[in-house]
């Protein structure tokens, strides 16, 4: 910790301060010409400065870590293109609820008015992705604009807030001011909905036969996975949940029906059509829109959450329940009583596990997504993490990696970014240095940020990445062909990357047979290094299931 009664100090060493008082132990970043001044005074802090590859790379590391922690993860860069580069990880955090805080150096306040050197307008160009962004211009309000940077990070929803500190004022000396240090902040509590919308709440649950609950992200960020699975047993309703509420409800309970998300009419579509109730527990429109599931408005909806619901046609409704989301299911559990289980959807479910483990133990070369997931989750423990990019793989992981708690999958599914993973991974593993971190990836979103496996080597955090090689990228081929039916201008050719992980002095595997993804995966977790797995993925999967889905009605109609 820097002394605290310096009557030196700067603008600099007080805002490294006012970051240690935030709690942050982490700082994700490139030094820079313009940001020198902060960098000296992180030598003297207890806060750890991670040196990252590019600055994408340690936005997606600030991502990730707020994501799991629910405290904003920082992130650092010079002025210009170090600014520029935090861009898509910064938009991904505050479409995804991950609160972060995203500090840019700037130039000297005197060459703002004329063309300059590097010199872009952060303060706009961080607006529309942020929910806050101001600039320093005085040193005696540094603590009030960091103070309200993680408020609006933190404060639901969650998302990214941004500090433009210029080169000139980050070196001027503090006010000796008692009004200008570091200041206090205290937990505010959840407000508790009224008791009049609990009722009409409870009242329509009551009224209908086949209630069904979508559960998403919020629902996850408020700690409610007790409550709302206490709340399905007891009123015997199914839980759908979005890809980014996960492990809301075990796979493995009777009453979790399995993940919505992917483009296609899947099984989960069925059961909301069967239904005439959908009690939407902290769910948010960017994750899935209601045009997914409620075109044509045949829905009832309970709106329950910690906010009130986003503006849309196609979500209107009926009841709004707004506070603590375990304390409102509490409370509408009390009020409600249900005696009928949900049989028509238990054989739904009994059917999707059946078509979710066809090709579990296809032992094809190249292999099967289905196979490659179902092994993971032998080698992965509950509450191990898999971080997922963006791509085909990300459809398969959606639909067919069961959970049993939340933030054990973390997918991005609000901005949804390719080259997330390795990144993210790495602050995972930061976090919960001993659970098995796991990022799996396509080749394409592995190469968007692949120069981050040489952060994570240096800083010693062995995480392990399994590429889904198809050398191409699958999730834009898939779609061609079920639009088209066949694709272009998607393929490309791909580096070794066993060779290029034993480069940096990593360990590299690659997979020859579906025998060995277990035993490679265990060896992996074995390492004290970093380690990636290339796995030859079998793509002509996704049109297969394309051509199911497509049956899909009449496949279960046929069935039930």
């Amino acid at each position: 910790m820097m002394k605290k009664d310096s009557p030196t100090m700067t603008a600099a060493e007080l805002l490294v301060r006012c970051l240690e008082n935030e709690g942050v132990k982490y700082i994700f970043g490139i030094p820079g010409e313009e940001n020198l001044d902060v960098m000296q005074a992180l030598r003297n802090s207890s806060i750890q400065f991670i040196t990252t590859r590019h600055e994408q790379g340690a936005a997606f590391m600030a991502d990730v870590y707020g994501r799991l922690t629910g405290k904003a993860g920082v992130c650092l860069s010079t002025l210009g293109p170090g600014a520029t580069n935090l861009v898509t990880g910064v938009a991904d955090a505050n479409s995804d609820g991950a609160p972060l805080v995203a500090i840019t150096g700037q130039v000297d306040t005197n060459r703002m008015h004329i063309t300059s050197h590097q010199f872009l307008d952060l303060v706009q160009m961080f607006t529309p992705i942020t929910k806050r962004s101001k600039q320093i211009v005085r040193p005696d309000s540094i603590n009030e604009i960091v103070r309200i940077a993680f408020k609006y990070a933190e404060s639901e929803k969650p998302g990214a807030a941004h500090i433009d500190l210029p080169n000139d004022i980050a070196k001027l000396p503090v006010p000796e001011d008692p009004n200008v240090m570091p200041m206090r902040h205290t937990a505010v509590h959840q407000e508790l909905t009224g008791v009049a919308d609990v009722e009409k709440a409870a009242g329509l649950i009551f009224q209908v036969e086949h209630p069904v609950i979508l559960a998403g992200h919020s629902a996850v960020r408020a700690h409610a996975a007790e409550a709302l699975t206490k709340f399905a047993e007891q009123l015997k309703i199914p839980v759908i949940n979005t890809m980014m509420a996960k492990g809301i409800i075990p796979m493995d309970n009777q009453y979790s029906m399995g993940t919505m998300g992917i483009p296609q009419r899947d099984f989960q579509n069925v059961m909301l059509d069967n239904s005439d109730l959908v009690i939407a527990v902290g769910y948010d429109i960017v994750e899935f829109s209601p045009s997914k599931w409620n075109r044509t408005q045949n829905h009832k909806i309970i709106h329950l959450d910690v906010r009130p619901a986003h503006i849309h046609s196609l979500y209107q409704p009926q009841v709004q329940v707004v506070g603590d989301i375990s304390d409102s299911l509490e409370k509408i559990a009390v009020r409600c009583h249900r005696e009928n289980e949900p049989e028509l959807f238990f054989r739904l479910k009994k059917l999707m596990l059946e078509d979710y483990s066809a090709a579990e133990s296809d032992d094809g070369f190249p292999i099967k997504p289905q196979r490659v997931l179902h092994d993971i989750r032998q080698v992965l423990g509950q509450e191990d993490i898999l971080i997922s990019d963006v791509g085909a793989h990300k459809m398969w992981i959606g639909r067919q990696y069961n959970c049993y708690h939340p933030n054990t999958c973390i997918i991005s599914n609000g901005f949804a970014s390719m080259g997330i993973s390795v990144p993210g991974a790495i602050a995972a593993k930061l976090i919960y240095p001993e659970k098995k971190v796991l990022a799996v990836s396509g080749d394409g979103g592995f190469m968007m940020n692949c120069q981050e496996m040489e952060t994570a080597l240096r800083i010693g955090v062995p995480i392990v990445v399994m590429i889904f090689n198809d050398s191409g990228y699958g999730l834009i081929r898939w779609k061609q062909e079920d639009h088209f039916g066949s694709s272009c201008f998607t393929d490309f050719t791909n580096p070794d990357f066993v060779k290029f992980a034993e480069s940096m002095g990593a360990k590299g595997y690659r997979i020859q047979s579906a025998e060995e993804i277990i035993p490679v995966l265990e060896d992996a977790f074995s390492q004290n290094v970093p380690c990636i797995i290339d796995c030859p993925i079998d793509y002509s999967e996704n049109t297969r299931l394309s051509e199911r889905l497509q049956k899909m009605d009449a496949w279960i109609a046929e069935r039930l």
